[in-house]
């Protein structure tokens, strides 16, 4: 790893990292099953199971792929908690002499968007949220988190991940040579979760 030379020996202090964490109650869970009953109803196929064993089979798998959508709703919060982070940092960084240079893709190396992700996972971030760049992809793919209707259940079983991991690489290989890093022991900031 190549690690960016910031001259002095500070220790910066960056803004805190403000998680807007989902609420471990949806507002309408009994919206969000209903709107999936169908699609599972469509994953079960047919089958010579008495109609009793077939709506419970189709309630676990709408529960099931509800909380498949909450977790894909929290993952995308957590992304967008952390891209808000990185424009403060980077407004922290254009006021700070010693900072500011680092920033600039004319200058070489320069620390990236992506070496602030890497900062995180550095500083042991990841114990909050294991899958810091699935969360940052899943918000650099969408703007606002779809709406459970508009997901479908393939995507939430199989593709988010991908997906997700696929615009993470590419949004972290922008620039046309590998960023060097900010060393994780020159900067400080908490993690605030605002859940409540």
């Amino acid at each position: 790893m190549h690690y960016i030379e910031i001259p002095g020996d500070k220790t910066h202090e960056l803004p805190p990292l403000l998680v807007h964490a989902a609420d471990a109650e949806p507002e309408d869970g009994e919206g969000e099953l209903a709107s999936v009953m169908a699609a599972a109803e469509d994953m079960l196929g047919v089958t010579g199971d008495s109609e009793e064993i077939l709506e419970q089979r189709k309630f676990d798998l709408a529960i099931t792929l509800t909380q498949q959508y909450q977790g894909l709703v929290s993952s995308w919060l957590w992304g967008d908690s952390v891209l808000e982070w990185i424009r403060q940092c980077e407004i922290t960084f254009e006021g700070e002499d010693n900072l500011r240079p680092l920033l600039h893709p004319d200058l070489w190396p320069h620390a990236s968007r992506s070496s602030f992700v890497n900062l995180l996972a550095e500083k042991r971030i990841a114990a909050s949220h294991p899958d810091l760049e699935r969360a940052v992809g899943l918000r650099l793919t969408f703007r606002q988190p779809p709406p459970i209707r508009c997901v479908s259940s393939e995507f939430l079983f199989y593709l988010n991940s991908t997906v997700a991991g696929s615009a993470y690489q590419t949004w972290s290989r922008l620039s046309a040579q590998h960023p060097a890093l900010l060393p994780p022991d020159r900067f400080r900031f908490e993690v605030l979760d605002l859940r409540n």
